[in-house]
């Protein structure tokens, strides 16, 4: 059956990406449902969570609460909280529940800043779609609302790296990894959306030469940012140390030209893919563009989650229901994927683990390699 999974798992969901992509940015988040959402959220989607603090809260939706749209208790229970914690923003994102009886989540928002005068937001998200979608919200949210657009695009190199959370790049180092790629060929990076940066630090996003989008959540922020401060754009991550320096060469041009686009479409291409990678478009884009540059082998992607045709390079595909990917899958011999994409992959095919935090969760997570400008090859790569 179409939009169901009998073998494989699914990603995290659009909540869970909003409270990844706010978690450390000093505000409060609160995910209105029943149960479950909040656990499943912080046991699997949040590596940070035993290791720093965030305030991330449930609503407790009761079964007579959603029966009668008793709103009033959850405007009042969020305002009592904001105003004994004091966060710098609240945030506020559904599940199916509230979805299904149609509440207002920006309007109970737009409630509670009136009532405590601390910034809020509600972002429809449903439970429906990845998390991807939820932390494309919450990055868009961020820039529209806090961005200072006072400032103006400084002379020299700087980057805003957009899009950066654990459930594409875990906590194994690789965002400092990006800093010190950047940093190293002369960018100064002026926030990062959002892992190791302040709410004041994405407050100076402005000042940036150019924009850096390391997932397709940070897009929608992106296109914000060029809409306010006239900033360009390069999509694409550093993987590998070649195509780190082609990465590092076209944010180089956006940054003088002002032109936008993603960096890693260019690469080998043939009839029969030697390697077929699954994933998020703009990470795995990348790495087939990396594996091209180092191994001399093309690579298709099959994406399964939400993307844009032109983040997809030519003979990539957009794969959402098991059955296409299991049919799709059928010709290729060689796949890079999450561990817990095996059981759909063709009999006799090579399989090349890449673990991936918002699919697995933390089933893997000590697996999962920096690959953020080192070597393909190297230790604890991916070995091809």
């Amino acid at each position: 059956m179409k939009q169901t999974a009998r073998i494989i798992s699914t990603y995290a969901a659009d909540s869970s990406g909003v409270c990844s992509a706010l978690y450390e940015l000093g505000g409060m988040c609160v995910i209105h449902d029943a149960s479950g959402c909040n656990s499943t959220y912080h046991t699997h989607d949040e590596p940070r969570w035993y290791d720093q603090d965030s305030l991330v809260f449930i609503s407790a939706l009761s079964e007579m609460e959603a029966i009668m749209g008793d709103d009033e208790k959850l405007v009042r229970d969020i305002t009592e909280t904001a105003l004994e914690l004091h966060p710098r923003f609240v945030a506020l994102c559904g599940t199916p529940i509230p979805m299904m009886i149609g509440t207002d989540l920006p309007a109970i928002a737009s409630e509670v800043e009136h009532r405590t005068g601390i910034p809020a937001f509600g972002l429809p998200t449903n439970g429906m779609h990845s998390y991807l979608s939820g932390a494309g919200m919450a990055f868009a949210a961020v820039a529209g609302r806090f961005a200072d657009r006072s400032l103006r695009r400084e002379p020299g190199r700087s980057v805003n790296l957009l899009g950066l959370t654990p459930l594409d790049f875990s906590v194994n180092g690789s965002d400092g990894s990006m800093r010190s790629i950047l940093e190293g060929n002369g960018f100064t990076v002026i926030s990062s959306w959002a892992m190791g940066s302040t709410l004041d630090e994405l407050s100076q996003a402005g000042r940036a030469s150019v924009n850096l989008v390391v997932s397709y959540s940070g897009l929608t922020a992106a296109r914000t940012l060029q809409k306010l401060f006239g900033t360009p754009y390069v999509v694409g991550v550093p993987f590998g140390v070649k195509f780190s320096g082609r990465l590092i060469a076209a944010l180089e041009r956006a940054a003088d030209t002002g032109c936008c686009g993603a960096a890693y479409l260019r690469r080998p291409r043939e009839a029969r893919p030697a390697l077929t990678l699954i994933g998020e478009s703009v990470s795995a884009g990348s790495l087939a563009a990396a594996i091209g540059e180092e191994f001399g082998r093309s690579a298709r992607v099959l994406c399964p989650l939400e993307t844009e045709p032109g983040l997809l390079a030519e003979g990539d595909m957009e794969a959402k229901d098991e059955d296409d990917l299991i049919a799709l899958l059928k010709p290729s011999d060689h796949i890079l994927a999450d561990p817990l994409y095996r059981p759909i992959c063709p009999g006799g095919s090579e399989f090349y683990p890449l673990p991936s935090e918002a699919f697995s969760g933390r089933i893997f997570r000590r697996n999962i390699p920096d690959l953020i400008g080192s070597p393909l090859n190297g230790k604890g790569s991916i070995n091809l």
